[in-house]
């Protein structure tokens, strides 16, 4: 079967690679789309994400829209051969429908998919067949077309985030620093909690475009002095890029005794923000790092909002994966790219 894998920075390749093995336990799925993210880009340019380097060939990606080919005779769930599922990126996973993690898979080894964070390294989705524990999967509804559905895992993300702040959203003036994939799905998710108005900040008028369909009354142009970002002006900021330039805009925009919530994954050293004014301002600060149980929620969520099709610009075969990742990495000309792995 085929499988794109990174060998070192700027290297991606189309390899043969041997069947995975069905065991009782696991389900084998055939990946349809596969989206790619920021992390998949970090590990395409420079052979590293964050901290966790490539020692040897890695495929990535983890937001995986699938269909099951194989079931295992003990796997979990009421599963069926032709299923459209989603696969949940961390093991061990909750459960569907938030059911408790039984002690025997909590207490295994943790692991991400198409990450270099564990050794040997855990593989993603950019292959024809991904063998993994039916716990891991979500059924999709019928009427949910699966390259919305590819947006789950990054939703879920901003759900996490979102419920990191248990309520002060309703009649909240909001700015969500960051209109890329993220920064637009929080749009969406902000205007289903009752929010006042949400406005967004990029450095790229397209993204701002897209994100004027999803609900944002203002888009501000970062650079544009005709139009800046007002300050102590809004009740909450979402930091969604992990750019210290983004992270002071957030914090002059708030007014006193707001919050702040922090999703961009900022570099470790490096941070020029004015973090005095937090002081001064008595701003929370929240931290939200990937999510948890929230996947069930956002598919529900996708299912009824039509509009998330407009974050999907791109759609590639498994062929151009080059092509794929230099436009995931494009933000002026894309948001979410998809790559078409099979179907």
């Amino acid at each position: 079967m085929r499988a794109a894998q990174i060998e070192r920075a700027g290297v991606i390749e189309i390899v043969d690679r041997a069947e995975p093995t069905l065991t009782r336990d696991t389900v084998i799925v055939s990946p349809l789309y596969v989206g790619l993210c920021g992390s998949d880009v970090s590990y395409y340019r420079s052979g590293a994400n964050g901290t966790f380097q490539i020692r040897e060939p890695l495929t990535i990606g983890h937001e995986i829209v699938a269909t099951v080919t194989s079931i295992g005779e003990s796997a979990f769930g009421d599963l069926r051969i032709g299923d459209r599922v989603l696969v949940h990126p961390v093991w061990p996973s909750p459960l569907p429908g938030g059911r408790t993690v039984p002690t025997a898979l909590a207490a295994e080894v943790p692991h991400f998919l198409g990450s270099a964070s564990t050794w040997p390294h855990t593989h993603g989705g950019l292959t024809e067949r991904l063998a993994v524990r039916g716990e891991r999967l979500r059924r999709l509804p019928d009427d949910l077309p699966s390259t919305r559905a590819a947006l789950a895992e990054p939703l879920s993300v901003v759900l996490h985030a979102l419920d990191r702040l248990a309520t002060g959203y309703e009649g909240a003036r909001v700015l969500v620093c960051g209109a890329g994939p993220i920064g637009l799905l929080a749009a969406v998710a902000l205007r289903r909690r009752g929010v006042a108005s949400v406005a967004l900040t990029d450095l790229h008028e397209r993204p701002l475009a897209i994100g004027s369909t999803l609900g944002a009354e203002v888009g501000y142009l970062i650079g544009d002095a005709r139009n800046p970002v007002p300050e102590e002006s809004f009740d909450i900021a979402i930091e969604a890029t992990g750019v210290p330039a983004s992270l002071d805009t957030a914090i002059r925009s708030l007014r006193p005794g707001a919050t702040l919530i922090q999703l961009g994954m900022l570099a470790k050293g490096g941070i020029t923000a004015d973090l005095a004014q937090v002081v001064v301002k008595e701003l929370t600060v929240i931290g939200s790092h990937r999510f948890l149980g929230e996947l069930d929620d956002a598919i529900a969520l996708l299912a009824d909002a039509p509009e998330c099709d407009v974050i999907v610009t791109d759609v590639l075969p498994l062929a151009q994966i080059d092509e794929a990742l230099r436009r995931a990495g494009d933000a002026a000309g894309s948001s979410k790219v998809l790559v078409a792995v099979g179907g």
